[in-house]
């Protein structure tokens, strides 16, 4: 199944979803290449990419909720906090080369997480930045 940041994943606010749309298109790169049997050779630098990736948008979130006062930033910023050291321990045990199935699966996992959260605290963000 690929991913699209379809209305339901839109935040409404430029920046986020041009993010979004960058971690969605490595995740897609991903299942291409699972497709053509290259799975297990892309999923460390899958991991690695977007492990440093969310380390960067997370920062733009947050830089955008204390500028217009979100209220929901402590818990947001948690959330972002605990995201970035479990997929971090996800992509660490996956190995250079010949990752397994259950490396593919931890991190699928990590992008399931990361998914229902663009759908539904990402999208709570960008209704409160286009109210103010």
């Amino acid at each position: 199944m690929r991913y699209e940041l379809t209305k339901e994943l839109e935040t409404g606010n430029a920046l986020i979803d041009k993010e979004h749309r960058e971690l969605l298109k490595a995740v897609n790169d991903l299942l291409d290449a699972c497709g053509k049997g290259e799975g297990r050779s892309s999923v460390q630098k899958t991991g690695a990419f977007l492990s440093n990736y969310v380390k960067t948008h997370f920062a733009h979130e947050e830089q955008l909720q204390v500028k217009n006062g979100y209220p929901g930033y402590t818990s947001h910023k948690a959330f972002h906090e605990k995201y970035k050291k479990d997929l971090n321990d996800v992509v660490e045990k996956i190995p250079l080369s010949d990752a397994s199935i259950s490396d593919l699966a931890a991190l699928n996992n990590q992008i399931g997480v990361l998914v229902a959260h663009i759908k539904f605290e990402d999208k709570k963000l960008g209704q409160f930045l286009q109210k103010n």
